[in-house]
């Protein structure tokens, strides 16, 4: 059976990036104040090496559009992510998307498809492509942001919720959790470095 994870940025009072309206190509996180959000991962990336590699392990992903790129109509078929031309998943990354556009193959293993049949489409597929590569069933990943995990934590899709936590309060942004309705969780484990918490979590059904 395939095993799904979730990984998030968050800071204290919930924020995993800033309002949504103000994404643009020079802020990919919005108008939050991103370096103290990310600085562990690149600041202190040697302390946090075994969570950063987490991440980027699964045999499958989905994301929402706006974590693949600043766009909200049309894709800009120039644009091939912020991540370059080898992106860090080497993986099949399915996009959620009102969309189309063919499939974007770039080095290193990454495949972006732009899925516009919804969250659960782009979930089935993302299945079947971790399924390929895996005796086990394979493990998917569902890449962010905050409103497509919550959509997933709310459809109980999600199996195990990594949180890395980092002390700045934000005051508002999208917030993690925003619509999922009560859900008990387990605590795997936690552990702490220089700028963040990391926190794991069993999700029970």
């Amino acid at each position: 059976m395939v095993h799904v994870t979730a990984d998030m940025m968050v800071s204290l009072d919930g924020y995993a990036s800033g309002v949504d309206a103000t994404q643009s190509l020079e802020r990919p996180f919005g108008d939050c104040d991103f370096e103290a959000l990310a600085r562990w991962r690149f600041e202190d990336a040697a302390s946090n090496a075994e969570e950063v590699e987490a991440i980027v392990g699964a045999d499958a992903y989905v994301m929402g559009r706006h974590m693949f790129g600043p766009g909200r109509g049309e894709h800009d078929l120039e644009w091939t992510g912020w991540w370059g031309d080898e992106p860090p998943y080497r993986a099949p990354v399915f996009v959620l998307s009102h969309h189309d556009r063919d499939p974007l193959v770039l080095q290193g293993g990454t495949t972006f498809t732009f899925v516009t049949g919804g969250m659960r489409d782009a979930f089935d597929r993302a299945v079947a492509a971790a399924g390929e590569s895996a005796k086990d069933g394979g493990r998917v990943a569902i890449a962010g942001g905050a409103t497509t995990l919550n959509q997933f934590l709310a459809a109980g899709l999600v199996d195990e919720l990594r949180l890395h936590v980092v002390p700045v309060l934000f005051g508002a942004g999208q917030r993690l959790f925003e619509g999922v309705p009560p859900t008990r969780l387990e605590q795997v484990s936690s552990r702490s470095t220089a700028h963040v918490t990391h926190l794991t979590y069993r999700v029970l059904r």
